[in-house]
């Protein structure tokens, strides 16, 4: 079965220029796939009047388009009037929605002491529409939109990422998305996660699997120095989904940590609390990146209970306790250092389980003996202690990152005793 075809068009000049990451392309892509769609481009365009009015119309020859961004009240907000220009319909000002648009805009002109003539315009702007478009609610002044035209249904959503998903939700329970959507079967998804594994060898396992199957489609991307393999089964390939996913797996199951999308540090967290054990960590050239991505993770306090981000040698030795002949004898960069750290860690804040993490992130620092990119990583539970080390040249957020996810994995090891 053929699903139905998504485009997808993100606007926004500062995309373009590279000021700022698309958020809303990733989401609808795989919002949309969830829900049984094919989201077959994802199109970045600035708010240059040719580009957009170039890339509304391709978007309108899927069965879905998706825009987001360009419904502001400014000059350089397009969307709506060359959404308006590419399907031939005139723009009306929706009475009721230019009342709702107005109250807002008057509240904001009361609090900043302006006149409401100030915002005028712009209301009327914002509150003009495609003939047939129906508002799906708004996002500050912005309404999103969901026009049917010649078999395509249009969504228009705002671009700042929190409206667009809100309003993403007010448009799914719309009826031409309920008729869109009644067409579509949503394909099943399964995850394999890797870790210690380069993809070359995770790409030749799929090969001697014999590759992908009918309805079966594999992709595999490296990404945050782990290995992601993601299987999108369409309905009734499921027979053909087990046998190519036991076939992957067989010859990698090693390195095979997760079949589901949870982060190593929640898996981390997971495992600490199943145990009843506490976590804490000592960081120096990752400054804080393990911590910070742990308390990323809701609920994380009843398992973490804090870290040191020991830079200097002194914090080294006065806060965790690190022998200063230690550092002295092996230098700060060391396998005994980065253990001393952990042990440190566990004293300092009484946790059951710490990890230490010390290393030349660059790109100054380096010598031949430690060059940059050498990290020493070592962790401690109440089974006992394991210490890694790995040599990473590459630029300084890279180093960091990298040592942030090898510290989670080896808390992760030791915890599954793997």
């Amino acid at each position: 079965m053929t699903r139905p075809r998504a485009l997808l068009v993100v606007t926004g000049s500062e995309l373009v220029r590279g000021e700022r990451t698309d958020r809303n392309g990733p989401f609808l892509a795989r919002e949309v796939l969830e829900h049984g769609l094919d989201p077959a481009r994802v199109t970045i365009v600035g708010d240059a009047e040719v580009e957009l009015e170039a890339a509304l119309r391709e978007g309108l020859q899927a069965d879905l388009m998706l825009t987001s961004g360009g419904l502001g009240p400014t000059h350089d907000d397009r969307t709506v009037e060359l959404l308006a220009r590419v399907t031939g319909r005139p723009l009306r000002v929706d009475a009721e929605l230019e009342a709702t648009i107005g109250a807002v805009s008057r509240s904001v002109a009361d609090r900043l002491g302006r006149p409401y003539a100030d915002f005028e315009r712009g209301v009327r702007k914002q509150a003009s529409l495609p003939e047939g478009a129906v508002s799906v609610g708004l996002a500050g002044t912005a309404p999103g939109l969901v026009l049917e035209h010649e078999g395509c249904l249009v969504v228009v959503l705002p671009g700042p990422p929190p409206e667009l998903r809100r309003l993403w939700a007010s448009a799914l329970e719309s009826e031409p998305m309920r008729r869109l959507l009644a067409r579509a079967r949503p394909p099943g998804r399964r995850v394999l996660r890797f870790f210690g594994a380069s993809e070359s060898s995770i790409a030749r396992a799929l090969e001697e699997a014999g590759g992908e199957r009918p309805g079966v489609e594999t992709t595999i991307c490296a990404r945050d120095f782990e290995i992601h393999v993601d299987l999108v089964v369409d309905p009734g390939a499921e027979r053909e989904a087990d046998e190519l996913e036991a076939a992957l797996v067989a010859p990698v199951e090693q390195w095979l940590f997760s079949r589901d999308e949870r982060p190593v540090e929640e898996h981390v967290l997971d495992l600490c609390r199943a145990r009843g054990l506490t976590l804490a960590t000592a960081e120096s050239c990752t400054g804080g990146l393990v911590a910070e991505r742990i308390t990323r993770v809701p609920g994380a306090s009843d398992v973490f209970l804090g870290a040191t981000v020991a830079y200097a040698d002194e914090v080294k030795t006065e806060q965790l306790g690190v022998p200063p002949e230690l550092i002295e004898r092996h230098g700060a960069v060391s396998a005994e250092v980065a253990a001393a750290m952990a042990s440190g860690a566990r004293a300092r804040f009484r946790a059951d389980v710490a990890v230490g993490i010390t290393g030349v992130a660059g790109p100054g620092g380096g010598t031949p003996e430690k060059p940059v990119g050498l990290v020493y990583v070592a962790a401690e539970t109440p089974e006992g202690a394991r210490g890694i080390d790995f040599s990473y040249p590459s630029d300084r957020d890279a180093v960091r990152s990298r040592a942030a996810v090898a510290s989670l994995h080896l808390l992760r090891r030791m915890l599954t005793r793997s």
